[in-house]
């Protein structure tokens, strides 16, 4: 199918499709710069995508989306599950570092697909405007505990309670960058 529909158009764009076994696949992404699009079957890519997560930044900033043929039905989720220990943590009365990237890019990317759909773009605007601020909220050197160990090139012993943030001062961080957004950009909130 690739060479009789889609070749001639993939190369007028220097890219090109190759097949290749999954375990190739693995050791090319781990010794790979990137640059190219994996399309897995659905196990495989649920298990490969949190490698590459974690292998490159964290669990915290991966998201899935799933669309329908029909482009009206999207399914859209953090796509990991590390809360469980955090909240187990936070039961306890521990205080906890958890980051909810992952599930706010969850939400706004429903949303943004809501706004589509609907033609609103006030809606799209705003989804936008809370991805930027989360963004940089963290470019701005505000982050979770999981991304203060990326920076020290993975090494949790490296990092101290100075290098990030609790779940609640993250969350009213980004709460504060997302007003801040709002305002310049004269949207009004509903809530």
């Amino acid at each position: 199918m690739y060479n009789t529909e889609y070749k001639a158009e993939f190369e007028k764009h220097g890219i090109w499709f190759e097949h290749r076994l999954i375990d190739d696949m693995v050791a090319q992404v781990i010794k790979s710069t990137g640059g190219f699009v994996w399309a897995c079957k659905n196990y495989d890519g649920d298990v490969q995508s949190d490698i590459v997560a974690q292998g490159y930044g964290s669990l915290g900033l991966m998201t899935s989306v799933l669309v329908c043929p029909d482009g009206k039905t999207i399914e859209s989720e953090a796509a990991h599950g590390t809360v469980t220990r955090h909240y187990r943590q936070w039961q306890q009365g521990k205080k906890t570092s958890t980051n909810p990237i992952a599930s706010i890019f969850a939400w706004t990317r429903g949303l943004a697909h809501r706004a589509k759909l609907d033609g609103n773009s006030k809606l799209a605007s705003y989804c936008e405007l809370v991805e930027l601020a989360c963004i940089e909220t963290i470019e701005n050197g505000f982050m979770t505990k999981d991304l203060a160990i990326c920076i020290k090139n993975g090494d949790a012993s490296a990092v101290t309670e100075a290098d990030y943030l609790s779940t609640e001062d993250f969350m009213n961080k980004l709460g504060e960058a997302v007003e801040a957004k709002i305002v310049g950009n004269n949207i009004v909130s509903r809530l």
